[in-house]
């Protein structure tokens, strides 16, 4: 449910200020500002677009199919140790927890205000195998770019659309590196730009609300492999992610705009629906793609 049942007071220069100067804090202000906004949206805690088929029926199973994918592709069945970077409310942590009692998870985020309501969700959960998640699922308040943890102490890095916010990208890939064990694997659901910067000009209102880096995916795969990592699988799902979305929104729009306006002034409701709408033709044309990378440790 959403943190905060008021009306938010939101500034309109202060979301683009953050939105074109997308340091730590800004991106810190502007979660703490819209991420109720996806919440209500979609239902849930989680922070991702989801993976949709046919057979999805609202955001909060697409959400969580994402999840199960990333854990799939992390191999979490054969791991250990697992560091969540840019963790969110730590949603999928306990997706992840509840699959494979065995592993222990780490959930690195830069905002504190999300690990304290992270906290209070994993203090009211129950495992099967764990009397108290709050015990064995650890919040770290850190840096992407600077993470605490001891060299090769990991045996998974999963970055759950959270690295397109990680600047510098190459600082976060050179970390995971280091604190990734040998055969190690990172992982990275991203959102990215799927041609040359000339196409920016063709997003429209997302040149405005797409609150991240517009990574180019060729760029970041030229990054990772530089540091000393190879990718070993990149699936592009972007028609999975964006149109699906869209779609739902704007299927249940009458419903879900009220619950907007109780916390939200209207144009807040009128930006997404429009940003959602772009987004879709934008996907369509091939402009932008969400990726899923596996990388490993060359040894």
């Amino acid at each position: 449910m959403p943190q905060n049942q008021k009306m938010a007071s939101i500034n309109p220069i202060d979301v683009l200020l953050w939105t074109f100067r997308r340091d730590e804090t800004d991106v810190i202000n502007l979660y703490n500002s819209l991420a109720s906004l996806m919440q209500i949206s979609t239902g849930s805690n989680m922070l991702n677009f989801g993976y949709w088929d046919k057979n999805t029926a609202n955001p909060v199973e697409a959400q969580t199919a994402l999840c199960k994918m990333i854990a799939d592709m992390a191999e979490l069945k054969t791991a250990k140790t697992v560091l969540d970077v840019g963790s969110g409310f730590s949603e999928p942590a306990t997706i992840w927890k509840t699959r494979f009692p065995h592993i222990e998870i780490s959930c690195l985020n830069v905002n504190q205000t999300q690990l304290g309501f992270a906290s209070k969700i994993l203090k009211n959960i129950q495992s099967p195998a764990e009397s108290d998640f709050s015990q064995i699922i650890h919040l770290v308040n850190s840096t992407a770019t600077k993470l605490p943890f001891a060299d090769k102490s990991m045996d998974r890095v999963i970055a759950l659309e959270s690295s397109q916010h990680f600047k510098p990208f190459s600082g976060f890939v050179s970390e995971s590196k280091r604190v990734l064990k040998d055969n190690g694997i990172l992982v990275l659901a991203i959102p990215v730009m799927s041609h040359t910067k000339s196409e920016l000009f063709k997003l429209g209102i997302l040149s405005f609300t797409w609150s991240s880096e517009h990574y180019h995916l060729e760029g970041l795969k030229e990054n990772i492999e530089s540091s000393g990592l190879k990718i070993i699988s990149t699936d592009l799902i972007g028609p999975k992610v964006y149109e699906p979305l869209a779609d739902y929104y704007i299927k249940n729009r009458e419903s879900l705009r009220p619950k907007i306006l109780q916390q939200y002034p209207s144009y807040i409701e009128k930006i997404l629906a429009k940003s959602l709408l772009k987004m879709k033709q934008v996907s369509e044309n091939g402009i932008i793609d969400y990726a899923l990378l596996k990388c490993v440790v060359e040894i």
